[in-house]
C-alpha cells in the first residue's frame, strides 16, 4: 500500500511569561533547547518535504532542526497552517480579555470548537483551512514523507480530519511545543477506499 507520512512538530516555545494571547501573531520562538532540537533531529524522517506555517516561528524551529542535524528537501510555506486568529484579544492577557469582553469572552470557552474573537477566526475555519491545505499536499507528495512544523490549533485540525472529529473534539487534544504528532494517509488501491492513520499524538521530544 501506498502511504503519505505527515510529522506534525509544533513549534518551539515564545517567551510569554505574562500569557498573553498571540494566535495568529509574529512573536520569535526560543530555540535555546538545543538538546531537546538534537533529540528531535535524529527521531525525524531524513530527506523529507518540509512545510511550515508563514509565521517566524515555525521557522526558527524548523531551522534549529536542520542545525541540529536533520536533513530536508526545500522548505515549502503555506499560509493556511497558521494559527487560529484570536482577532481583538491579541496581546492581552485572559484576564484583561475577561474583564474587557465579559460574557462574549466567556461564552467562547463554553465552545471554543464554534466560538469565534470578535474580528478573529472561529476554530471551524481553522479546520477547513488546515484540512484543505493537508489533503492537497497528501496528494501532491503521494507515498512521500512530510514534516510540518505548525501550531497546536493547526495541528489538530489535521487530528480532527483523520479521526472524523468536530472542532469541539478535536479541541480535547494537548499538543505541546517541540512534541510531534504521526498521521498516515494510505491511499486507495484495488478493494480499498484509502483511508487514515494516527500513530501517536503529542510525542514528546525527549
Amino acid at each position: 500500500m501506498l502511504e503519505t507520512r505527515w510529522y506534525f512538530v509544533r513549534h518551539a516555545p515564545v517567551d510569554n511569561q505574562e500569557g498573553r494571547i498571540y494566535g495568529a501573531s509574529n512573536p520569535s520562538a526560543n530555540v535555546s533547547d538545543f538538546r531537546s532540537f538534537e533529540i528531535l533531529a535524529q527521531r525525524l524522517p531524513v530527506s523529507a518535504i518540509s512545510v511550515t506555517s508563514h509565521l517566524r516561528r515555525t521557522h526558527q524551529t524548523l531551522q534549529a532542526l536542520e542545525n541540529s542535524g536533520l536533513k530536508i528537501k526545500k522548505q515549502i510555506v503555506d499560509k493556511r497552517l497558521g494559527e487560529q486568529d484570536f482577532g481583538d484579544w491579541v496581546g492581552k492577557t485572559h484576564d484583561e480579555a475577561q474583564k474587557l469582553f465579559g460574557d462574549s469572552y466567556d461564552q467562547f470557552w463554553l465552545a471554543p470548537g464554534s466560538g469565534k474573537p470578535p474580528n478573529g477566526e472561529s476554530f471551524l475555519e481553522v479546520l477547513e483551512r488546515v484540512q484543505t491545505c493537508v489533503r492537497e499536499l497528501t496528494l501532491k507528495f503521494r507515498g512521500k514523507d512530510i514534516i510540518c512544523v505548525a501550531h497546536g490549533g493547526s495541528i489538530r485540525a489535521a487530528l480532527a480530519l483523520a479521526l472524523g472529529l468536530n472542532g469541539d473534539q478535536a479541541m480535547v487534544f494537548s499538543i505541546d511545543n517541540l512534541s510531534t504528532t504521526v498521521i498516515d494517509y494510505i491511499h486507495p488501491e484495488n478493494g480499498f477506499h484509502g483511508g487514515w492513520r494516527v500513530r501517536g499524538t503529542n510525542l514528546p521530544s525527549v
